[in-house]
């Protein structure tokens, strides 16, 4: 989408990488944007998803990987295009840290679909110096909107 504040990272193959706050905020105003949490099912009953309720686009799960063995879905693309139209603007796929995401929405951008982009961080963000998640980056560490079941 224009106007996305996109980080000055390298990209190979999808539209670039947002921080979760660049992605709210155009979730939270276009209605036809999509956020794509790639996570597994385990992730998403034990860790959490994110709240989109005072947003206007809506949230998608679909596993990039399957859980336990984490082997890639191949109806990934094909499940996605099912749930979201070929012309949404913008996709933001989100994983735990941003990497299987960022495979996703490369994937994603192979299908066919432009503006795919990956939420820096992803949803619990970068370990830091002790080996913690949600202490770095992240959704979550944002200040986000979350629910946990």
């Amino acid at each position: 989408m224009n106007g996305l504040n996109v980080l000055d990272v390298e990209h190979d193959g999808f539209a670039g990488h947002v921080t979760p706050a660049t992605a709210w905020g155009c979730l939270a105003e276009n209605g036809d944007a999509i956020l794509v949490d790639v996570r597994t099912q385990a992730e998403w009953a034990f860790v959490g998803l994110p709240d989109l309720t005072d947003a206007a686009a809506r949230l998608v799960c679909m596993e990039w990987q399957r859980f336990p063995d984490m082997a890639v879905n191949s109806d990934f693309a094909k499940k996605i295009a099912e749930e979201v139209a070929q012309t949404t603007p913008a996709i933001f796929t989100l994983c735990r840290s941003g990497q299987r995401s960022q495979a996703a929405a490369r994937a994603l951008t192979q299908q066919g679909f432009a503006g795919c982009y990956n939420v820096a961080g992803g949803f619990e963000g970068d370990r830091d110096a002790s080996g913690h998640r949600g202490r770095v980056n992240g959704w979550k560490f944002d200040g986000l909107p979350w629910v946990q079941n």
